[in-house]
């Protein structure tokens, strides 16, 4: 292959990686978050049946955790509250 071949591989490949550069930083910041979240369902597990809060350790409720906060957080015990 001649180097105009290479150059415009080179190029292309330099502007796909520009135009994936937010999607991708967005996508590691939300799986950061829920790894976060799934941190805190895992800290919950020893200490929260001491004080009657018992949620479950899965994907779901960390992606709810990691993308609403504490909001989140309340919305979980508020669906545990009412689905019992």
């Amino acid at each position: 292959m001649s180097w105009q071949v290479w150059l415009g591989l080179a190029l292309g490949g330099l502007v796909v990686m520009a135009a994936l550069a937010g999607p991708l930083r967005r996508l590691g910041r939300l799986l950061v978050r829920c790894g976060v979240g799934l941190a805190v369902l895992w800290g919950l597990q020893s200490i929260g049946p001491s004080i009657g809060i018992t949620l479950g350790f899965n994907a779901l409720n960390a992606l709810v955790l990691g993308v609403l906060g504490v909001p989140g957080f309340g919305l979980l015990l508020l669906t545990q509250w009412v689905f019992r």
